[in-house]
């Protein structure tokens, strides 16, 4: 899939007011400082589309990128930022919770995880959550250039692991950098399919 425009639409902490569209959406979300942002301004071809931070938990709001004029990245708010406050975690987590539960636009879910640590508890808690809610979702493994070849794929291989304990098929696996390009194309190849399907916009 080539990317010929990519532009911010709108951002918002209410479900409700995501666009009134039948697009396909693709929403992004991880771990604070997974490199989310940079993913998505590397997918996109716009090194400025999504803002990067250097402080994470910087994205507290839902944030939809119109691609190609035909479907939408969304780039959701991180999870799992301690310093956060109480309350903020608790509105994050509503923002997150809805958007993900509320949107049938939302025909898949990437979860990034940084591919150069072990597993992490917080990690699978949320896609255990995710299968337990029947959410469609893609494990997208990030900053894969930082480890050689044979950590990186041990890592991954300890999460596959993991996940198999609980289990009976794996989601779709990507591993990506933003640095070098790794699986971009192999992760818009999977958009593009997915976008030949019907775009369901009800919960019925």
């Amino acid at each position: 899939m080539q990317i010929t425009s990519a532009k911010f639409e709108i951002s918002n902490s209410n479900v409700a007011k995501c666009p009134a569209t039948s697009l396909h959406e693709y929403a992004f979300i991880g771990r604070s400082n997974v490199g989310k942002s940079s993913l998505i301004n590397m997918l996109t071809g716009k090194r400025k589309l999504a803002m990067t931070s250097a402080t994470p938990g910087k994205t507290t709001l839902i944030n939809h990128f119109l691609i190609n004029g035909s479907w939408y990245i969304v780039d959701l708010p991180g999870y799992g930022y301690a310093r956060r406050s109480k309350d903020a975690r608790v509105t994050l987590e509503r923002i997150i919770n809805d958007y993900i539960l509320e949107r049938p636009q939302m025909t898949s879910l990437f979860v990034l995880v940084d591919s150069r640590h072990e597993p992490q508890k917080i990690d699978l808690e949320f896609m255990e959550w995710l299968g337990e809610n029947g959410v469609p979702f893609a494990i997208v493994f990030t900053k894969g250039d930082k480890l050689g070849k044979n950590a990186l794929a041990a890592n991954i291989d300890s999460y596959k692991r993991q996940l198999l304990r609980q289990w009976e098929e794996l989601p779709p696996i990507f591993v990506t950098s933003s640095e070098t390009g790794l699986g971009r194309e192999s992760l818009l190849d999977y958009i593009e399919e997915l976008n030949t399907l019907p775009v369901q916009t009800s919960l019925d």
